[in-house]
């Protein structure tokens, strides 16, 4: 049986014992990995994805963290005197040995799915917004919006949620000159209209 697997952008045809040098991934070696974009299966029946197989996996082991051999990049412009330039890069590599092919079951295995390494840092970005969500929607559930005021707008609103100020009833109740949070006059009287 042999799939073909996507990862770093490419396409590998597999099967198990192979031993592959795929694009970087967030793993030690020893590590027990699984790839869950599996393009097709191959073999008795043939399975084609579209564009991937539902709940099939290739689970493999990474050997090592390795680096590409090295690839120079020589520019030389003719009729231009000194003008050339040569750079050299090497390719951060991980090493891994496919132990296993699963057809069906690849949500229950409990393998770690394979990340790649630049996917690693961006995944606790992306929680970050979701708790600035839950922390802007708090004060709103706990008293009146405060930003229909004229000339509050989030940021003040937010002071004021601070200073413990949540609902257009309290705002009307402020002393101007008696609140630590810069409170306008009119902001007291437009309140004091919206309470009613």
């Amino acid at each position: 049986m042999f799939a073909v697997l996507k990862t770093g952008g490419k396409q590998y045809k597999v099967q198990a014992g192979d031993v592959l040098r795929v694009e970087k991934l967030a793993a030690d070696a020893g590590e027990k990995i699984q790839f869950n974009e599996i393009l097709m299966l191959g073999g008795d029946d043939m399975v084609v994805g579209a564009p991937l197989v539902e709940d099939a996996a290739v689970q493999a082991e990474v050997v090592d963290q390795i680096k590409g051999e090295k690839l120079i990049h020589f520019v030389k412009r003719r009729r231009k005197h000194s003008s050339k330039r040569t750079k050299g890069h090497r390719q951060q590599l991980t090493l891994i040995k496919v132990t296993d092919i699963l057809a069906s079951g690849a949500g229950k295995s409990g393998v770690r799915a394979a990340i790649g390494a630049g996917s690693v840092a961006a995944a606790p970005a992306a929680a970050k917004p979701a708790k600035k969500a839950a922390k802007a929607e708090a004060p709103a559930a706990a008293g009146d919006d405060l930003t229909a005021i004229t000339g509050v707008g989030p940021a003040a609103a937010k002071k004021l949620v601070e200073a413990g100020i949540t609902t257009f009833a309290q705002l009307a109740a402020v002393d101007v000159d008696a609140v630590d949070v810069k409170v306008k006059p009119e902001w007291v009287e437009q309140a004091k209209e919206l309470a009613k």
